[in-house]
């Protein structure tokens, strides 16, 4: 999109536009065609019409992420998919906004600007910078429309002199020509800009796999899930950090954290009565033992991220289990007793197994009307099949 289609879609007569190409969408989903032409009635310039078919689509496809708001704002296709959860992001912006109260950040590489909304809605004076004009001028163009202040400006965030503010915010790009950049030194900007921007006041977005060894000491490293799925990994710089690695866990009911203060460790025991699985945050910041204490028990395997316990917890830090009985191990023992509980429908689990469920799951030729969850794992360093029921 230029520049100029941009503004216009941000007058009077673009919005008129913009909220009939999203009652199209409504009228005809799945079906572009039939919006495209339903727009290009109304509007016979071909990439107005097309920049109002395209911008009400991806509204309505980042309400799932951003919320609401998201039907006021605009995005491109790329920016889209690389912003921030709401969730995620507010809760990253509450905690920076705790840290420094009334202060300043700058968000470098702003692009539309999700992160930098977070900010400012969080009550901190928010600044960002981005080299892609369209996205800075669609990040103006987002802090107008939900009504929040902010400034933004095109240029090199490599370059920025950040000493004006009191903290900086980066999310180095992890995608290429090629697809997702694994080496760090292929991020853009790099992992050595990076290890010099934590040196001050900051915090970086990070991919969710980065390895404990990369993170530098003092550094705090925060993993983020959301509903389930681990969403990002955050570096706070030694000015900012509380901990060495903490687990949060955003969900509907609300938000819960877990640092390394809270794991005294826990062994190795047998399968108990429950069988609890650990969210994807909590194993990325290894405090798998953490929960096994919190749950009065152990781990099933030294390697394994299963905990066990004898007692019924509810915690946010894991799926919760109740162990029915154990099954056979080998696949044609397990088989016949599958088959002697009449289990048609089977959701299988696994973990620390070479096991394929869906293959599994066809060569165990499934009969009847019950319906199970299987857990295929290792305990004490054994096959074990466990028989278990949600809770």
């Amino acid at each position: 999109m230029e520049i100029e289609t941009l503004a216009w879609l941000q007058t009077p007569e673009g919005a008129r536009l913009l909220a009939h190409a999203t009652e199209a969408w409504a009228e005809h989903p799945g079906d572009p065609v039939r919006v495209a032409s339903v727009v290009r009635r109304l509007e016979p310039d071909a990439e107005k019409a097309a920049a109002a078919t395209t911008q009400a689509q991806l509204r309505e496809k980042a309400v799932a992420k951003l919320g609401e708001p998201a039907r006021l704002m605009f995005f491109t296709p790329d920016a889209l998919e690389q912003a921030t959860r709401a969730r995620v992001a507010d809760h990253r912006a509450a905690r920076l906004a705790a840290a420094i109260p009334g202060g300043s950040v700058v968000d470098l590489g702003c692009s539309i600007g999700g992160d930098l909304l977070a900010f400012s809605r969080a009550g901190l004076v928010a600044a960002g910078i981005d080299q892609d004009p369209v996205r800075v001028a669609m990040a103006e163009a987002n802090l107008a429309a939900l009504g929040l202040a902010g400034a933004v400006l095109v240029g090199d965030a490599t370059t920025l002199d950040t000493s004006g503010f009191d903290a900086a915010f980066a999310d180095p790009a992890r995608r290429g020509g090629r697809g997702r950049v694994f080496d760090v030194e292929g991020w853009t900007p790099p992992w050595s800009w990076v290890l010099d921007l934590l040196t001050r006041r900051s915090l970086v977005k990070v991919a969710p796999g980065i390895g404990h060894d990369l993170v530098p000491a003092g550094v705090e490293a925060e993993w983020v899930s959301d509903g389930g799925e681990v969403k990002e990994a955050v570096l706070w710089s030694p000015s900012l950090s509380t901990t060495e690695r903490r687990a949060t866990v955003i969900s509907e009911r609300g938000l819960a954290t877990l640092t390394d203060e809270d794991d005294p460790g826990a062994d190795v025991r047998e399968v108990g009565a429950f069988l609890y699985e650990p969210d994807g945050a909590v194993i990325r910041a290894g405090l798998v033992t953490a929960v096994a204490a919190g749950v009065h028990g152990g781990l099933v395997d030294p390697h394994i991220a299963y905990v066990t316990s004898d007692d019924s917890f509810r915690t946010p830090f894991a799926r919760g289990y109740r162990v029915v009985e154990h099954l056979p191990y080998r696949e044609k023992q397990l088989k016949a007793a599958l088959h002697e509980r009449a289990i048609g429908r089977l959701t299988i689990k696994k973990r620390g197994v070479q096991v394929v469920p869906d293959e599994l799951r066809k060569r165990l030729a499934l009969k009847g009307d019950n319906e199970a969850t299987l857990v295929l794992t290792r305990a004490a360093g054994q096959g074990t099949a466990l028989l278990v029921e949600p809770f």
